[in-house]
């Protein structure tokens, strides 16, 4: 139980410094967009970790033990990169030239910037834009549920910790960020910390 509430709070620590972020800039997370991404980011935790399930039954114990290590230690050093990635492109002074451009513009924009779901510009967050910015957050939750389910962590109860904590994080986020006027430090590498350590106690 205290593995999967440890995953659960791992997996929401950028979705609280998210809802701080849109709250600290003015942008209002309304309920059912807060419902989409709670749902989506314990959906697709939840499906990763039974999938992962099935595979053990044609891996080893020692070798799925190996792959678990990997998959979410590999996850924490990528998240600790793109806070490394952010901070130096919060230097850079074509910044938003940078996040108009190319093809795949809301995906950089969403990686260097979480408020930038925003599209429209509403000071809302949307039920479209909030799909947007759980599916950009997506692929560390499967990576980190497939991981996870290798190990012996219970997937429905993980999913579960995952949604309920999903929604503490926006309620605590929102109230935080509407004490500061602005979030000026990017702490997502604390959850590449946390999933490191994870990777050792799965």
């Amino acid at each position: 139980m205290l593995k999967e509430l440890f995953i659960a709070l791992t997996v929401n620590l950028d979705v609280f410094l998210a809802a701080v972020s849109y709250c600290s800039s003015g942008i209002r997370i309304p309920k059912r967009s807060a419902a989409v991404v709670c749902v989506f980011g314990s959906a697709v935790i939840g499906a990763a970790m039974l999938l992962s399930d099935l595979l053990t039954a044609h891996i080893s114990a020692k070798m799925c033990s190996k792959a678990s290590v990997f998959i979410i230690g590999f996850i924490g050093i990528s998240v600790i990169f793109r806070s490394i990635t952010r901070k130096l492109m919060s230097r850079v002074a074509d910044r938003d030239l940078i996040l108009k451009s190319g093809s795949f513009s809301l995906v950089i924009r969403l990686y260097l910037d979480d408020t930038a779901a925003d599209t429209d510009n509403s000071k809302s967050l949307s039920v479209r834009e909030a799909f947007a910015l759980a599916a950009a957050s997506s692929l560390d939750c499967a990576a980190t549920g497939i991981g996870c389910g290798l190990s012996d962590s219970a997937p429905l109860t993980t999913s579960l910790l995952t949604l309920l904590t999903g929604a503490a994080a926006i309620i605590l986020g929102s109230l935080t960020g509407k004490k500061i006027s602005s979030l000026n430090r990017d702490l997502s590498w604390v959850g590449g910390v946390m999933l490191i350590i994870l990777a050792f106690l799965a």
